[in-house]
């Protein structure tokens, strides 16, 4: 089993929406999916609700340590979705945490899912660093805007940090691989976002994904219906269903999953 976290430092940067079309793709490619919504915003939970498992997020940082809580073979997506719980995450030592998170991976790997996409909020939190120590490879969605980038430039530095930096009682995560920057919600009409894009691509050239995610409506549909975008019948969506498809290629790609 293989472990994608979305990460950004700043929220409503598209992030959940790409994740959870990352998990619709791989279901429909005959992949075994479990999604983790560690962001209590829920909306990851919101969108894949009827996949929901008995387990919650919280359950693996604060539930029994043999829990019964993974799905049943026959099961090709499980959510284990965001609860009130996490709010006491921040209570948790980080090194106490990150071993439970991996205890919990432990099983789930078990249960032969092919991957497990890990979900966020969008700060530099118990729950975002314990996904960094537990994950094999990191997405980050950036909405063209300031902030974002901001919020990216200090996720860099942290993924840095993990890889070299042992947290008391834990081993650094060496192997952590960045996929890339994944411009999201572009609007090609916005001059500053078309600047703001030719920097990043000035500036990071070998982090950046090669393609970007547009501002569609049909895509907020999507997520709110619980469909993918692609099952979206307007001219908007189908523009979106290409560009989602398109990012789960690439990913499916660079972790080398088989399908």
């Amino acid at each position: 089993m293989k472990i994608l976290v979305a990460a950004n430092q700043k929220g409503g940067v598209g992030k959940t929406a790409a994740l959870v079309h990352l998990a619709f793709d791989f279901l429909e490619r005959g992949l075994k999916v479990a999604v983790i919504d560690l962001d209590t915003q829920a909306n990851a939970s919101y969108t894949l609700a009827q996949y929901k498992g008995e387990a919650v997020a919280s359950d693996i940082f604060f539930g029994d340590p043999a829990p019964a809580w993974i799905a049943p073979e026959e099961e090709t997506l499980l959510l284990i979705a965001s609860d009130t719980g996490l709010v006491n995450l921040e209570q948790l030592p980080l090194p106490e945490a990150i071993s439970r998170f991996r205890e919990s991976i432990r099983q789930i790997r078990d249960q032969e899912f092919d991957i497990c996409l890990i979900d966020t909020a969008p700060s530099m939190g118990v729950g975002l660093m314990s996904a960094l120590y537990v994950s094999d490879y990191v997405l980050s969605p950036i909405e063209l805007e300031a902030y974002s980038i901001q919020g990216i430039k200090k996720l860099l530095t942290t993924i840095s940090n993990v890889r070299r930096t042992t947290v008391p009682g834990i081993e650094p995560n060496t192997g952590l691989k960045f996929l890339g920057m994944l411009p999201s919600k572009v609007d090609a009409r916005k001059p500053r976002q078309v600047r703001n894009l030719a920097e990043l691509q000035a500036a990071y050239p070998e982090l950046l994904v090669p393609f970007n995610i547009g501002f569609r409506d049909g895509i907020a549909e999507a997520l709110a219906s619980g469909i993918p975008v692609w099952q979206i019948k307007t001219t908007a969506a189908r523009k979106a269903a290409l560009e989602t498809r398109a990012m789960a290629e690439y990913v499916l790609k660079n972790m080398e999953l088989k399908t």
